[in-house]
């Protein structure tokens, strides 16, 4: 990743949107299957999303720590968060103003 806290942020809203897409047009694209398999792929798909949301999120942090640069580090993981909480509130503003009926 970057030490970009803004790409850090969007990589991970573009990361969402297409999981969602998929989980909103999966049901259409394959019809609705009750197998074993179903919570066995949302299972494996959260954990997917954990890894990447940890290294979007911790992997530039975590270097910076390493090669002493702690304060550096707090701050980078702090703005993307920030970052990543301004695009998330915007979509919340989004939603409530009805702009995607």
């Amino acid at each position: 990743m970057t030490k970009n806290p803004f790409i850090n942020a969007i990589s991970a809203t573009l990361y969402i949107t297409f999981v969602a897409l998929f989980m909103f047009y999966g049901n259409k694209l394959f019809g609705p299957k009750d197998t074993i398999l179903t919570p066995i792929a949302v299972l494996s798909l959260f954990t997917l999303s954990a890894a990447v949301m940890g290294y979007l999120f911790l992997y530039q942090p975590l270097m910076l720590s390493f090669e002493g640069h702690k304060k550096s580090a707090v701050n980078l993981f702090l703005q993307t968060v920030g970052v990543f909480a301004g695009i998330t509130a915007l979509v919340f503003v989004l939603i409530f103003l009805g702009v995607f009926k």
